[in-house]
């Protein structure tokens, strides 16, 4: 979909486009600013999601397919690269996101980066198979929810519906997410009795969890650690009981969304069929 408003010296004069989309559609002011803002509208055959820009004699046009029916609040799953704040952190003023490529992703990931100067148009995963129509309205009034460690990658939720946002809330205590933790070595099965020896340990009062070794190799293994909550240092806690270096780690899936193929940086829509 093409996003640009560029279209030379912007007039002066004449009217809003939006008071031409009432004219155009018999509409209220509101419904016109949704027509454009859905990216429905054209002047001279450019794509405008901006209301408030003038035009004089230029021809607009509507899409014929326009609808006002499915302008539903959306829910986005982003892939937090290594380094980054999760995003239940206010954006700072300088960091404004924009629909070009962001500056944070171009250079390596190593300050406190926040992740909601990923929420562009570019950063939109072009792999993406949930069918939704990107529109500039979904990158904005997102709520982060479920925090993430900040040395961590992967899973993060974005939404702007008021379901979601009450689900993952309400309901997270018990919601399982899993979590990839790639350490030093090759760890054996055995290597993880003091962990299950400080599960049973009742003066620890540690989260239910489930933890095994998913594969091992002289230089790296990977860990699999599942658990209902939100419970940021855990994983740190038990791989240092159990003396494990921690290389990495990832969280690839929270309830029964999974992260997939989703590359790190990019973000995508949450399908309709997917549910937490």
């Amino acid at each position: 979909m093409n996003f640009s408003t560029s279209m030379g010296e912007r007039p002066s004069e004449g009217e809003r486009l939006s008071k031409r989309i009432m004219q155009l559609r018999d509409c209220s002011r509101r419904e016109a600013e949704q027509y454009i803002e859905a990216g429905f509208v054209r002047v001279d055959g450019v794509v405008v999601q901006e209301p408030q820009f003038r035009v004089v004699n230029q021809t607009v046009t509507v899409d014929a397919h326009a609808s006002l029916l499915n302008l539903v609040s959306v829910t986005l799953i982003l892939n937090k690269p290594v380094g980054w704040t999760d995003g239940l952190e206010p954006l700072p003023a300088d960091r404004t996101a924009s629909g070009g490529k962001s500056a944070e992703l171009r250079r390596a990931p190593s300050g406190p980066n926040n992740v909601r100067s990923l929420l562009t148009v570019a950063q939109h995963s072009p792999h993406d198979h949930s069918g939704v129509r990107l529109m500039r309205r979904h990158l904005a009034k997102l709520d982060a929810c479920v925090p993430l460690e900040h040395e961590a990658s992967g899973l993060v939720v974005f939404s702007q519906d008021f379901r979601v946002q009450r689900k993952l809330m309400e309901d997270m205590p018990f919601m399982e997410q899993e979590l990839i933790v790639d350490v030093r070595g090759e760890v054996l099965p055995e290597a993880l009795i003091p962990i299950e020896r400080a599960k049973r340990d009742e003066r620890l009062r540690l989260p239910l969890f489930k933890i095994s070794v998913g594969s091992a190799k002289p230089e790296r293994s990977q860990l699999r650690l599942a658990v209902k909550g939100s419970h940021l240092g855990l994983a740190p806690y038990v791989c240092e009981l159990a003396g494990l270096q921690i290389m990495a780690m990832r969280r690839i899936r929270l309830g029964r969304v999974s992260l997939g193929d989703l590359e790190e940086g990019t973000w995508r829509y949450l399908s309709e069929g997917e549910r937490f």
